[in-house]
């Protein structure tokens, strides 16, 4: 080191400092959205309530109507990671890591904790189906909350409500966790990597569901029966674990792949780069949407071999068309668009808050199974209204508020020194 150079160390060290710190404060301004990709979310969001309000009936019919509702996850983690590389792919060089796992934060914890919430105000209103809650010890139950507000999986150790979830306040929370995995790689090893590299990974992966949805078992995690489905991932068992990273695992760089691949097509003609765009996208891509998640079990009332192909043709290609189609088209009149945006508004909302509603559902039907059909509509219509409802109200007095309030004294801080 020479002697000039010694002296302006201290200098030009401060400055690297100043540099990296106005990285990480630096705000940057949401992009754009796709808007049919946030209407597309709703619908899956509300065919998985949908989903469940007939999971509770499966004894009565023999069979789950809404069959494939549980496809839904993966299809989410598709949208996750198309989502997560359009918007932050690009802005590395003004986000730091730690900018990046703020701005996730912001967007998703306040629902976790409003899911936690409602789902420990309701948790001892559903004895019949559960009654394990109504002799749980009161440290586990604050333990488990506390647990739960900070997405730490409970074991079956802790399992206070008898079904072996990692959160028994509140089932789906499990598939935030995978989420919040998800996008931890993302920030610490898929952004880094280029695009043929993401291509053979991703290809990688969908070896695993091919694995679980065939039953090729290549690893030994279902010894006793091929498994044929992707349904799982909400345990800590290690075939459930498994699971739970298969489904995350594709669909999220296979999303973020596409994110990648769409830029390099962009014309004047067609702005979002992708080679489908249709009239009517967001109602085509609904439907499809729609029937693939309703469709009934293929080849009997428990997933076969059949069924199994058809789970990983759903996912591994008709869920990237979808995302594609909707991400290539546009909505072309005020409705669809205000209709739309409303179903994105609600879609994560609705996901992490129906749950704990179910819950009771499922008590009240084993208590009441020989009330006339109409009685059994009606609640079932209830559930579904009140679903959305709760998520529309905790939209509008809770997420929103509390979000505006991160990004003003978190997000922004310091952003006049950066």
């Amino acid at each position: 080191m020479t002697l000039d150079t010694a002296k302006t160390f201290p200098f030009n060290s401060f400055l690297l400092i100043f540099a990296l710190m106005a990285k990480q404060n630096v705000y940057l301004a949401s992009k754009p959205r796709y808007e049919i990709l946030d209407g597309l979310r709703g619908v899956a969001a509300l065919m998985v309530v949908i989903f469940h309000c007939f999971e509770t009936y499966v004894p009565t019919f023999g069979t789950q109507i809404v069959n494939h509702g549980y496809l839904a996850v993966d299809f989410f983690f598709v949208l996750s990671g198309f989502v997560i590389g359009y918007a932050y792919d690009d802005r590395w060089d003004k986000m730091s890591t730690w900018g990046f796992f703020k701005r996730r934060l912001t967007r998703l914890h306040p629902m976790v904790i409003a899911g936690m919430v409602v789902g420990a105000a309701l948790f001892f209103f559903s004895p019949s189906y559960f009654p394990k809650t109504q002799t749980v010890e009161g440290w586990k139950f604050a333990l488990c909350f506390v647990m739960g507000l900070f997405m730490i999986p409970c074991g079956s150790r802790l399992d206070i409500r008898g079904w072996n979830e990692v959160n028994s306040f509140n089932g789906p929370q499990w598939t935030l966790t995978m989420e919040y995995i998800g996008n931890i790689l993302y920030a610490l090893v898929f952004r880094h990597l280029p695009k043929v590299a993401l291509a053979v990974l991703c290809a990688c992966c969908a070896v695993l569901t091919l694995d679980v949805t065939l039953g090729w078992d290549l690893f030994g995690f279902f010894p006793e029966d091929p498994h044929y489905t992707v349904i799982g991932g909400w345990s800590l068992d290690p075939e459930q674990i498994y699971i739970a990273f298969t489904r995350l695992l594709y669909p999220f760089l296979c999303g973020l792949l596409i994110s990648r691949i769409l830029p390099g097509r962009r014309t004047e003609a067609n702005p979002s780069g992708s080679p489908i765009h249709i009239r009517g996208g967001f109602w085509w891509c609904a439907l499809a949407i729609v029937v693939l998640l309703a469709i009934p079990c293929i080849g009997g009332k428990t997933p076969g071999l059949a069924d199994g192909i058809y789970q990983a043709l759903t996912i591994l290609a008709l869920f990237p068309i979808i995302v594609l189609t909707g991400a290539g088209s546009r909505t072309t009149d005020a409705f669809s668009t205000k209709f739309c945006k409303w179903l994105g508004d609600i879609s994560y909302p609705i996901y992490i808050t129906h749950y704990p509603i179910m819950y009771m559902q499922m008590s009240w039907v084993q208590d009441h199974p020989d009330s006339p059909v109409w009685i059994h509509i009606m609640v079932n219509v209830g559930v579904v209204a009140i679903s959305i409802i709760l998520a529309y109200g905790l939209l509008k007095a809770y997420d929103l508020p509390v979000r505006a309030w991160l990004t003003e004294h978190w997000l922004k801080r310091n952003k006049q020194t950066a």
